[in-house]
């Protein structure tokens, strides 16, 4: 036989892909009825929710006051036996209530980047590449809400008996063999957090943003897709199609969604965010989400958001570099597309 043997899993999966039709795939439906059955399947491929809210059981641990903002450290339960740790950073002016933004680290050390500590030297070069975020959000007038995601900082895994070197994958593993995924889990925690700040008397209820760099744009994107309280998510180096990014590139197993490709695109997720907005970020350099495939899947986004009648509300924006937050480029477009 001379013609090529095919040993690589990669050489079958590809071509599976190509032959795989999406179920959910948009061809210029009726939008409100391709999002909301879309919606429904993404829910379910995520694990679903839980049936009921728990009491929130809100506890201040800490505060520290600066001459602009206040910061408060907090833990909430968002599900039976799962306590998340947050900062609450308020500033001083403007006056109350404030527009809110969720700020979410991606595979990081843990929240504390968020707030510009660093532990160490290569903590120091996270936050240069721009990764404050919520220091950022409280000096441009927001309540700025910085979220320990799990498997992260705090929220480590520490009982395990015998632990993966790599955060995250005890969880990806027990959440699947338990019908979840450790996607479902963080955004549930972003919608408790919501609940949260709905509470607060700072915050403007009306106004609630969420932002982050890699898997923290990540669940932002998704969080929106599926909590509509979310006027706006910043989704920085996490946006490109899965064909061109998670099927050609290696990535970390809780950035999966089981059988998302027999029904969706990223472009086409992202669409379940209209008719509220959605700003994406990209490097021109980033070597695991490429740009080419941030662009295609952008275009078919827009082409969603326009037969929503709000084409304007998706905006895409393609940094220099690579896979960083670019602030001076995002945030005078983050503060004209706040609602």
């Amino acid at each position: 036989m001379t013609e090529e043997r095919h040993f690589a899993p990669s050489q079958y999966h590809r071509r599976l892909l190509e032959e795989t039709e999406r179920e959910s795939a948009w061809r210029g439906q009726d939008f409100p009825t391709w999002r909301e059955g879309l919606r429904a399947r993404f829910i379910e491929l995520l694990g679903g929710f839980p049936s009921e809210r728990t009491p929130l059981n809100v506890e201040e641990t800490g505060r520290r006051e600066t001459d602009d903002y206040v910061r408060t450290a907090l833990v909430f339960t968002a599900e039976d036996h799962t306590d998340v740790p947050a900062w609450l950073l308020v500033p001083k002016a403007p006056s109350p209530p404030l527009p809110a933004m969720i700020c979410l680290q991606g595979h990081s050390p843990g929240m504390h980047i968020s707030i510009g500590e660093a532990g160490d030297e290569s903590e120091e070069r996270l936050i240069a590449g721009d990764r404050d975020i919520a220091l950022q959000a409280v000096r441009r007038g927001f309540a700025a809400l910085a979220l320990e995601q799990r498997c992260f900082g705090r929220r480590a895994e520490t009982r395990q008996q015998k632990r993966w070197p790599h955060p995250c994958l005890d969880a990806v593993f027990h959440s699947l063999l338990l019908g979840r995924t450790v996607l479902g889990e963080r955004i549930w925690d972003v919608m408790r957090a919501i609940d949260l700040l709905e509470q607060r008397p700072e915050v403007d209820a009306r106004r609630i943003a969420c932002m982050g760099n890699s898997g923290g744009g990540k669940i932002s994107l998704y969080a929106a897709c599926v909590d509509e309280r979310i006027g706006l998510a910043v989704a920085s180096c996490t946006f490109a199609t899965f064909a061109g990014s998670s099927m050609r590139f290696k990535h970390c197993g809780d950035t999966y969604i089981p059988g998302i490709l027999k029904v969706a695109e990223m472009g086409e997720l992202a669409g379940l965010v209209a008719p509220r907005r959605l700003l994406i970020v990209s490097g021109q350099h980033d070597e695991i989400f490429p740009v080419d495939a941030a662009r295609e899947g952008f275009q078919q986004a827009r082409e969603i958001f326009g037969a929503a009648g709000c084409e304007g509300n998706v905006r895409h924006l393609i940094g220099p570099e690579g896979h960083r937050f670019y602030a001076d480029l995002a945030w005078p477009v983050i503060e004209e597309m706040m609602p």
